[in-house]
């Protein structure tokens, strides 16, 4: 089961750099690959659908797919969002929460988080500042996971159980913070789509990158990971 990954739904800015144009999808790309969703008879889920799968055996669409944003840019409401409602699909958006507290450019705003949220959208914890993980102490992970968890529940104003490895970053202790903090899953950025009830949180993506065309994209959908 595929869960997908995004960056920026945008057109690359000007002068964009290779990471720049490869975390890049436009509206319109991404409008064709939602599209082929619907046409192809994909159903949209939550990370937390896939745990109750897993671990509890509840069922899942006969072709689910999870749709994630990580780092929460603002794009990912101006231009995804309302593509997502468009063809009546969710997603899952990972959020640092320190850079919306910030009111950095280029991120979203909590009233436009607090609006998806109230849309139907799932969303995650993508830590504070977005730190590589590993190697830290354990009050420095308190502070980064259970920190940017209770920040996002005092807006959204439900439970945050999902998060995101800034950079895909993690380590053992990493994964004991977050089962005491009591999230439920966590996603990384390692490629594939097959998952198991001892894996939650160590979830594979297939990341959706700027350059893919509708043939690519389809491919990565049906690759057996």
């Amino acid at each position: 089961m595929s869960i997908l990954m995004y960056h920026h739904i945008t057109e690359p800015p000007a002068g964009a750099n290779t990471v720049e144009r490869d975390l890049s999808v436009s509206p319109a790309r991404f409008e064709e690959q939602l599209n082929y969703l619907k046409e192809a008879g994909y159903e949209t889920i939550s990370t937390i659908d896939l745990v109750y799968h897993l671990t509890l055996g509840a069922p899942l669409p006969a072709r689910p797919v999870i749709i994630t944003f990580d780092d929460g840019y603002d794009d990912n409401y101006t231009n995804a969002f309302p593509l997502l409602q468009k063809y009546e699909f969710t997603a899952t958006f990972y959020v640092v929460t320190d850079y919306i507290d910030r009111g950095l450019s280029r991120y979203m705003t909590w009233d436009q988080i607090e609006e998806m949220a109230g849309g139907g959208m799932e969303i995650g914890s993508h830590s504070r500042d977005h730190p590589d993980m590993r190697g830290r102490s354990a009050d420095f992970l308190v502070w980064q996971i259970l920190g940017s968890k209770q920040t996002l529940e005092s807006h959204i104003g439900r439970p945050v159980h999902a998060f995101s490895y800034p950079s895909g970053a993690y380590d053992d202790r990493v994964i004991e913070v977050l089962r005491s903090a009591h999230f439920w899953a966590a996603v990384t950025t390692v490629q594939g789509a097959t998952h198991h009830s001892n894996g939650i949180f160590q979830l594979t993506r297939i990341r959706v990158r700027g350059g893919d065309s509708l043939y690519r994209f389809e491919k990565k959908l049906n690759l057996n990971w």
